[in-house]
């Protein structure tokens, strides 16, 4: 399981790194299948105060790659909601994976 970050128009942030890695453990953990996470921290410019700090992740998994996208006013409350939509996508391949 390997995760690789990426940071577009921002400085690398050891504590970004420390809380998209914990949050990503439950996912490597409950989902064995996932082999690799791709994280991207990006910034843009809005007028919207809730938004602006986006983070990406896309997973490798058996299938198609899955991949989530969330911005909010922080990179913290970012990660947690992208990763609870990949949780959700990978609840939703492991019922297709099932064998019966």
């Amino acid at each position: 399981m390997d995760i690789i970050f990426e940071y577009h128009d921002i400085e690398t942030s050891d504590r970004l790194e420390a809380h998209a890695t914990e949050k990503l453990e439950t996912v490597f953990t409950r989902y064995n299948f996932v082999i690799r996470a791709d994280v991207f921290f990006k910034t843009e410019n809005t007028s919207d105060d809730e938004t602006g700090k986006i983070c990406s992740i896309r997973l490798s998994a058996p299938g198609p790659r899955l991949f989530a996208e969330s911005s909010h006013d922080n990179f913290y409350d970012a990660i947690s909601e992208t990763v609870n939509d990949l949780l959700r996508q990978l609840e939703k391949r492991k019922d297709k994976m099932k064998t019966y």
